[in-house]
């Protein structure tokens, strides 16, 4: 429990033999459930998270690879039926530092806001180690995702270090949210359209040993589909 709550952490894993036991190693005490969700990796990520499942740690394969997104909405359900009051994302490959989980759990138990999300921008420093290319990329995802979504307050829209509270995900339909790597920006869309309040906190990035499973073509075309069938989406709704 952390400060009243019932908290749950997802893990979203594909190709993570090397680091998923790292990411489960490190999640604290506090997380009432861990959730590891092999998105049907071709390698030996299930039998590695298999190895610390207990009582406290869930571990899943998907019969077929949904994506991480589809692996996150897969998660997200499973901590509503264990009746968690938050459910935390946090990748595979052991990018997102667990000691800063009070920072996103914190505006969501103060009951201040629905939704919590990583920001990496809020300092130089904090870029420090990420490569030239994805600064410049998630700068113009920002933008568009700002536009998309009407949250002209947040940044950062591809980081997956997020916190979302119960009631928003009872609300959302998580069957309609993108499953591959425009999950992010799709759930920020649907968010708006039922009102959640979000907000972006401080988190420097951290890159070791992980590597990227992103084309960056397909991405970009995928992503910005997204967001402009989101725009007109949310932008309905709200009519």
């Amino acid at each position: 429990m952390y400060k009243g709550a019932k908290v749950a952490v997802v893990i979203p894993a594909y190709k993570e033999e090397q680091l998923v036991g790292e990411t489960i190693k490190g999640i604290p005490e506090f997380v009432d459930l861990v959730i590891a969700i092999d998105d049907a990796s071709p390698d030996k990520t299930f039998e590695v998270a298999s190895k610390y499942a207990s009582d406290r740690v869930i571990v899943i394969s998907l019969p077929e690879n949904q994506g991480v997104g589809g692996a996150i909405i897969a998660g997200h359900k499973i901590a509503l039926e264990n009746n968690c009051d938050i459910s935390v994302v946090m990748a595979g490959d052991n990018q997102m530092d667990p000691q800063y989980l009070p920072t996103l759990l914190d505006p969501i138990t103060s009951g201040e806001f629905d939704f919590a999300k990583g920001n990496r921008f809020f300092s130089s420093t904090s870029l420090k180690g990420m490569p030239f290319y994805r600064i410049v990329g998630n700068s113009l995802l920002g933008f568009l995702t700002k536009a998309a979504s009407g949250y002209w307050n947040i940044f950062d829209p591809q980081n997956g270090y997020t916190a979302i509270s119960s009631k928003m995900l009872k609300v959302i339909p998580l069957d309609k949210v993108a499953k591959r790597y425009d999950f992010e920006n799709d759930l920020l869309i649907w968010l708006s359209i039922y009102d959640a309040r979000i907000t972006d906190v401080n988190i420097p990035a951290r890159y070791g040993s992980e590597t990227s499973h992103i084309k960056l073509l397909p991405f970009i075309f995928r992503t910005l589909r997204t967001l402009i069938r989101g725009f007109f989406r949310r932008t309905f709704h709200k009519s």
